[in-house]
């Protein structure tokens, strides 16, 4: 059991397990989620750690070791509020780190052997940054931090792109300053074969001839460690799947297309199909990646080579960049800490929506990870301390009001978050924007920002000031059948994004 540090010097020392008690239970406690979508806020230490009441969002959602633990459990960095500005940071500084509070006590360990940690007292930018500059000396920063501008097809039409609406983007954004067109999930065989489908009959090199035509590069989604059991990889080659201890496919939570399983990322052939899909797709001609469901490789099983499953996922993750060494790669669903050094982006929020929160999903079944703009803004608001790191991408934003349910503040709210992220996309397709919509599009673009921290989640941009405190509140849990909150939440799923794409596909 050790003392809380009485000073502000930051503290490096290497332990398996510890306890850090402390003489009364602290204010607030920090919990940073595992990987992307995972929730990540400060609490009141009283608040019950509710596990999530549906179980198939437990793998997609969360660290499915801690799901339903009783304590709060912290993937790698937990925080401790005392007053207003003594704040005590502990940190762990390799793979498998883990802090749970229970009363006034942390509990730190690392799931297998020793490790490195980091403790730190002071306010609170300044522990964070004392604990992401020691990351920094470790997993030194892949490529210089850029403003990134992406057009992404994800948010407007789903997986119901296809080639001729693609080229009508194209053809439509005219001289608007994106720097990447990124195609998204809907242009594969299955997830598993990733070859173009019928809806991309020139075939995916062709598309990204035509988008470097118009002087950007080509970007492109892929999933690579899940698959579904409708996929020729997943017939062909049963061996390549995670297996549980009882000798099944681990299940990798369930998506738009189904449910998933994950890759045994140890085995050497699938090591050996994983560099070749990537060389593959750099020579069609796409210079940025989205790789999507990378917890997947991180996932709990039994495994070819025995190893700690960070260390599994970052081996992956290491063919990956060697297989496109000149690529940008955006990490997304992926274990934090494991990606940083390697990836030149992660996603650090999960996916938003064009309507503010989904109550049935978010709140009903306990979910605050799942896909809604106010999930997503709360976790990448907890997360703005990486940026030193890696390029951090709290995800789109929407300009557009048509088929769109955010309200025009919610909407600055999320244009104001990219801006401190200094990460730019948007997937509203050109031919949805009024003309005073098109034109902030382009000022969100172009503009430099003045960005100065005022506190308390509160900003100056451009001498303007934004509040980003509604956003904080975490909805109340509602007694509801899981089987009505998941129902109801699919429904609005529905109306307001898939109905909104099968119009556009039909037209």
């Amino acid at each position: 059991m050790l003392p809380p540090p009485t000073n502000t010097l930051p503290q490096r020392f290497s332990a398996e397990r510890f306890i850090l008690e402390f003489p009364t239970q602290p204010q607030r406690f920090y919990r940073h989620g595992w990987q992307s979508w995972t929730f990540s806020s400060w609490l009141a230490p009283h608040t019950p750690a509710l596990p999530l009441r549906a179980a198939q969002f437990r793998v997609k959602d969360e660290d499915p070791l801690y799901a339903l633990s009783e304590k709060h459990t912290s993937a790698w960095v937990a925080a401790a509020q005392f007053q207003e500005e003594d704040i005590l940071l502990l940190g762990g500084l390799d793979f498998g780190a883990r802090i749970q509070l229970e009363e006034n006590q942390l509990m730190a360990f690392y799931e297998s052997g020793n490790g490195e940690w980091l403790l730190a007292r002071g306010k609170e930018s300044q522990v964070f940054n004392h604990y992401a500059q020691a990351l920094l000396e470790k997993y030194t920063r892949h490529s210089p931090q850029k403003t990134v501008r992406v057009w992404c097809s994800w948010y407007s039409f789903y997986r119901l792109i296809r080639e001729d609406l693609i080229q009508r983007v194209l053809c439509d954004l005219g001289d608007l300053p994106f720097d990447v067109i990124q195609i998204d999930d809907g242009w594969q065989v299955s997830t598993g074969d990733w070859e173009a489908n019928r809806k991309f009959p020139r075939g995916m090199s062709d598309l990204a001839t035509r988008i470097q035509g118009s002087g950007r590069q080509a970007g492109l989604w892929l999933s690579p460690f899940i698959v579904t059991a409708d996929s020729s990889l997943y017939q062909k080659h049963p061996e390549w799947l995670l297996r549980d201890e009882e000798g099944k496919p681990v299940f990798a939570g369930r998506n738009w297309s189904g449910r998933t399983y994950a890759l045994d990322v140890t085995h050497p052939a699938v090591l050996e199909w994983l560099e070749q899909t990537i060389r593959r797709v750099i020579d069609w001609g796409y210079r940025y990646l989205k790789l999507d469901f990378l917890y997947a490789a991180a996932l709990p099983g039994r495994r070819y080579q025995e190893m700690p499953r960070e260390a599994a996922y970052r081996q992956a993750m290491q063919v990956i960049r060697q297989s496109a060494p000149d690529a940008y790669l955006l990490a997304c669903g992926a274990p934090i800490l494991p990606s940083l050094g390697i990836c030149d982006g992660i996603r650090i929020g999960p996916d938003v929506t064009p309507y503010w929160l989904n109550h049935p999903l978010s709140a009903w079944v306990n979910n605050p990870n799942h896909p809604s703009t106010q999930n997503a803004l709360r976790t990448c608001l907890h997360r703005l301390w990486l940026k030193p790191l890696i390029d951090i991408d709290p995800d789109v934003v929407y300009f557009r009001s048509k088929n769109n349910a955010l309200t025009s503040a919610q909407r600055r709210l999320m244009q104001d978050l990219a801006l401190i992220c200094d990460f730019r996309s948007t997937s509203d397709p050109p031919h949805w924007l009024t003309m005073p919509e098109r034109d902030a599009l382009r000022n969100f673009l172009e503009q430099e920002v003045n960005i100065e921290p005022l506190g308390d989640y509160r900003y100056r941009l451009n001498g303007r000031e934004v509040d980003f405190r509604p956003v904080n509140p975490l909805p109340p849990p509602k007694k509801v059948p899981v089987w009505l909150a998941t129902n109801l939440g699919f429904l609005q799923m529905g109306i307001y994004e898939v109905l909104p794409a099968v119009w556009e596909y039909r037209k």
